[in-house]
């Protein structure tokens, strides 16, 4: 079931929603009960069969979590640790069985001269988070920091349908209490006013901002694939394009899940923070996908060695994380290699912070000039990346970054040498080239581009917007709230709201899933 889709808008929310606070009125647990129920039905509408397979895993990881835990309280070192190896040990399994075996089997196929395996294995939707949501449960059981132990809250916190498709990755820790709290049962006009506005902020991203501009994505990136060296125009049309699509479709779902759960009285940690306002791609990675990022070096790079080694085990501790992020997106070439470049990425990163320090420069007082700089830069770094992440081979990437690098050439669009007239003209005597551009590179997707490059620079973002209702956990200290777009209960924002909800509900016949889920 999509968050964007008339069934769950219209009959799977207002009936979970008015189920749950009924309940709650004669008992908290049957109203955590009845909203576990609900988020299995939920994940259960893409496909029943795998009900099953969620549910084995919620038993398994809770009664090992019960396991370490005594071990923990009776002090009996040896077993916890491999208790905890062996139940991390056998989710990484069952995760690598339904993401991975495929894309080995068929590399192993084509390495001994076989042919392909027919048959494929389906991937369960959201194994990737419920997954890393049960392993980080698993090690704070073993670092003693798990405290609260009912079944009930436990399958809620694993399957609560805001985050259990696309995430995000969430802690026992962060979500245990508010489960516990009796505040969470009683329904508030606060959390339904907040809750409501950020999902319709979210939502509006999605159906109109990123379906919007994704029409234009596959056929500018379905160029190599037809035998079609990208031009230096199409190429950066075309990951442009991808860009914010991912973008606004990933900050939409981040937006709705946070909504969603607040209407619950139940706040999740933010998980997308204005990335393209970073100055360099470390930063970026701690707004892009938050929780991920914060899995990643708690239970990958600290483990490894973090910033407390040398400089050899620091760099091949990025270069690792960030390989297994690469992995953890999908299993293919090019999610490899994209994981591997933003390794060198932010290996380049360290080094260059390490060498202004020691040449006594004040990063802590950058220049409005160099702000910019550093911001362009580190975009285009990442647009290289999503050339790799969308592509459908590194054979195609690289023809993507050949383009984008000016290797295929420059043309502007034939079409627009009759509309510039005058200019066209001359630019055309002095040598710039016009050729046909298939019809790919249209005004109306420069327009796309232009609108939402500037919301992504320059607006302020939805927890900005919100800033003094606490809209989620895990908010910047740093952040900036929102001064003339700052939300208030007021009937003018409440009108403007219901304009965004109303444009995003008469355009959800065009319905799509969020690019997240085949993650």
């Amino acid at each position: 079931m999509l968050f964007n889709s008339y069934t769950f808008l219209f009959l799977f929310l207002p009936l979970t929603f008015a189920v749950f606070f009924l309940l709650a009125r004669t008992s908290h647990l049957m109203a955590a009960g009845w909203l576990a129920a609900a988020s299995l039905f939920f994940y259960g509408w893409w496909n029943p069969v795998y009900v099953g397979l969620l549910m084995a895993s919620i038993v398994f990881n809770y009664f090992a979590g019960m396991h370490i835990a005594r071990a923990v309280a009776d002090a009996r070192e040896r077993e916890k640790k491999w208790l905890t190896i062996f139940a991390v040990a056998a989710n990484l399994s069952l995760l690598g069985y339904y993401k991975y075996s495929n894309f080995f089997l068929a590399n192993t196929a084509a390495a001994i001269g076989f042919p392909p395996p027919q048959a494929e294995i389906v991937l369960p939707l959201g194994i990737s988070f419920f997954t890393f949501t049960q392993i980080a449960f698993l090690v704070d059981t073993y670092k003693g920091k798990v405290k609260e132990y009912r079944f009930v809250h436990y399958c809620l916190f694993v399957t609560y349908f805001p985050h259990l498709i696309a995430g995000p990755i969430l802690h026992h820790a962060e979500m245990m209490p508010q489960f516990g709290q009796k505040s969470t049962y009683h329904m508030q006009a606060e959390n339904i006013a907040v809750g409501l506005t950020i999902f319709f902020i979210g939502l509006f991203k999605k159906v109109i901002l990123a379906d919007g501009i994704a029409p234009y994505v596959a056929p500018l990136y379905g160029l190599p694939g037809a035998g079609v060296a990208p031009t230096l125009i199409e190429a950066w049309c075309g990951v442009l394009a991808y860009s914010l699509q991912l973008y606004f479709d990933f900050s939409g779902y981040s937006d709705m899940a946070i909504g969603l759960s607040r209407l619950f009285g139940v706040q999740l940690p933010l998980n997308f923070h204005s990335p393209y306002k970073a100055v360099n791609i470390a930063e970026l990675w701690n707004r892009w996908h938050m929780t991920l990022s914060r899995f990643l070096r708690d239970y990958v790079f600290i483990p490894l060695g973090g910033q407390r080694k040398s400089a050899w085990r620091r760099y091949s501790s990025v270069m690792i994380t960030m390989f297994l992020c690469g992995l953890w997106h999908g299993a293919g070439w090019t999610y490899l290699a994209f994981g591997v470049l933003q390794g060198v990425y932010l290996c380049v990163n360290q080094w260059w912070r390490m060498l202004r320090k020691r040449m006594g420069q004040d990063r802590k007082r950058p220049t409005r000039l160099g702000t910019i700089a550093a911001v362009l830069l580190t975009f285009a770094a990442w647009l290289v990346g999503l050339a790799f992440f969308r592509a459908d081979s590194v054979p195609h990437a690289l023809q993507i970054v050949a383009g984008m690098f000016g290797v295929n050439g420059f043309a502007l669009p034939d079409q627009w040498l009759a509309k510039w007239g005058v200019l066209g003209q001359w630019l055309a005597v002095g040598g710039v080239a016009f050729s046909d551009s298939r019809g790919l590179v249209t005004a109306g997707l420069v327009n796309w581009i232009v609108i939402l490059l500037a919301i992504a620079w320059f607006a302020p973002n939805t927890q900005q917007i919100m800033a003094r209702f606490n809209p989620a956990l895990l908010i910047p200290r740093d952040m900036v709230a929102a001064r003339r777009l700052a939300w208030h209960p007021t009937v003018a924002f409440g009108l403007l709201v219901a304009v965004l909800a109303f444009a995003s509900i008469v355009n959800l016949h065009r319905q799509s899933e969020f690019l997240y889920f085949q993650f």
